[in-house]
């Protein structure tokens, strides 16, 4: 047996194939799969996308969990789904076409005319469908959407100290969307006549209005919106002119109100976003907004005990944080770590995980209460499972438990998982739809996982091409990470890493599935065959 047999037989030593669901509870986990994919299907807005009547919300996650539905069963049904959604709100009124960033929720049917405030929550899950949706099918054009979103936040919604807003009011001047709305008047004394007149024509802009006698920019037409740029000699950087001189006068207009607190949930989203942002689009100023905005966090938001604060605002941060404050971070923390591989991100979210099943885990019947065992005692402690606005703390934390016990061999997280499925799956399998995150986690759990590991010396040019490789493709149920000089305090964090060796000086790469590896590669076209 030579060398790279030996390594690999003793990997699969370490990585034993692991799986504690019992048999009812796979069963359990493949219907609520299925028929929330149906029940969305029943519930779908064939003509204007999303779910349901008006008013409709994005919920981003609905989305995230038919991408993976579409991944792990091939349904075309599913992306079809999530594209029109995200063609269609994006078109709508609940984008801000001159500004960028989303809205909260749509009134009516058409994505039209938005409640014009702004949360940080739903433009970070938007930013992650749209990346994903990308990664998925190569349509840069969701590419787009989601570094215009990175543009609003970095603008608008970033602090000097790196951490990130959380709304800007509906309102302004006592009128909802006053800021926002437009005549053709007003387009016309920006742009000219002429330049005036194509942007309306392009942007639905109207002397009759659609909105209180003035308009919302949106791109809600019966022709084609190429069709009707090819005829007027339209095409992105003329619209984009315009747009920046309209953004530029309507600076000017009294703006809404900002809420400047700092929520460790909602950057906890976002930093997931940048960081997903960075991976995907290889653009390395989305990972340094995460990573200072974890920065920030763990300098202004941990109490000198290790406690993790929910807010900070006007210099001091207050409220032990919520399940909800650790799950959010955790996530993002895992997401840097697969971006960077920077094995610091990597501790802290297995510190902060440790921390979130001290103070927050039934020790007696699975989940994680709202409140953590250290907050003011109530008759009832409760829990949340429901994924609503944004998801709860639950879901997502099954989902950071799965990918924590891949990436450190804490196996006995992958337990945590299943028990708390287990916990809320009466209200899962009544209405698997409102659990979409849930599902998200099940299908992690249910699926053949693929581990990728590469051994180097240093994390050089090269070792980052592999990667490219790894991540040019969408994969939601594979975990990767890197093992070099540079990183060696990895073996701290996830002692399992040092079975694994490289051989001949060269990058060496590991394809596990459910700890089980395949023999080792040095080979770039050998480990696409396995990725396969």
């Amino acid at each position: 047996m030579n060398a790279v047999n030996k390594v690999a037989n003793g990997v699969n030593g370490t990585y034993t194939a692991y799986n504690k669901s019992s048999e009812s509870m796979k069963g359990f986990y493949s219907y609520v799969i299925h028929e929330a994919f149906s029940l969305y299907k029943s519930s779908f807005d064939s003509a204007y996308g999303g779910f349901g009547r008006a008013p409709k919300f994005p919920t981003p996650h609905n989305l995230l969990f038919l991408l993976r539905y579409w991944y792990k069963t091939q349904e075309l049904a599913a992306l079809e789904m999530v594209e029109k959604t995200l063609n269609s709100m994006y078109k709508g009124g609940i984008y801000d076409h001159i500004g960028f960033g989303f809205s909260r929720y749509s009134t009516d049917r058409k994505w039209l005319v938005p409640h014009f405030e702004k949360m940080l929550y739903d433009n970070a899950l938007l930013a992650i469908a749209y990346l994903e949706t990308y990664h998925a099918t190569y349509n840069k054009k969701y590419a787009d959407i989601a570094k215009e979103i990175f543009s609003y936040i970095f603008r608008d919604m970033t602090s000097p100290e790196g951490g990130f807003y959380s709304a800007e009011d509906a309102d302004s001047e006592g009128v909802e969307g006053k800021f926002y709305i437009w005549s053709v008047d007003e387009i016309k004394k920006v742009l000219g006549e002429e330049a005036g007149e194509k942007f309306c024509a392009y942007y639905n802009i109207t002397a009759e209005g659609n909105f209180k006698g003035k308009n919302i920019p949106n791109l809600i037409t019966e022709a084609s919106d190429l069709e009707f740029a090819n005829t007027e000699n339209l095409n992105n950087d003329y619209i984009s002119i315009c747009r920046e001189k309209l953004y530029k006068f309507r600076e000017n207009r009294v703006h809404p109100y900002k809420d400047d607190k700092i929520l460790t949930s909602w950057n906890g989203l976002m930093i997931a976003a940048m960081s997903i942002g960075g991976r995907i689009l290889k653009e390395q100023q989305y990972a340094s907004a995460a990573k200072k905005a974890v920065d920030f966090i763990f300098t202004k938001l941990i109490r000198e005990d290790g406690r993790l604060m929910a807010r900070f605002r006007d210099g001091d941060s207050s409220f032990p944080a919520y399940a909800d404050d650790y799950a959010f971070l955790i996530w993002g923390l895992i997401e840097l770590y697969e971006t960077t591989f920077n094995p610091d991100y990597l501790q802290k979210a297995l510190y902060l995980n440790n921390e979130l099943i001290k103070y927050f885990w039934d020790e007696r019947s699975g989940g994680l209460f709202i409140y953590g065992s250290d907050s003011q005692q109530l008759i009832i402690r409760p829990k949340e499972i429901y994924d609503g606005a944004t998801p709860s703390g639950n879901s997502v934390s099954a989902l950071n438990f799965l990918r924590l016990a891949k990436l450190t061999g804490q196996y006995g997280l992958e337990d945590k998982a299943h028990q708390l499925f287990k916990a809320f799956s009466s209200d899962i399998r009544n209405h698997p739809t409102g659990y979409a995150f849930s599902l998200i986690a099940i299908m992690f759990a249910q699926s053949p996982t693929k581990e990728v590991v590469i051994v180097a010396d240093s994390h050089d040019t090269v070792t980052e091409e592999m990667f490219n490789i790894i991540h040019q493709e969408f994969r939601p149920f594979t975990v990767s990470m890197l093992y070099t000089s540079e990183y060696k305090s990895l073996r701290y964090v996830a002692p399992f890493i040092t079975g694994y060796k490289s051989f001949e000086g060269k990058p060496t790469f590991y394809v596990c599935e459910n700890f089980v590896c395949r023999e080792p590669v040095t080979d770039i076209e050998q480990l696409k065959e396995l990725l396969e």
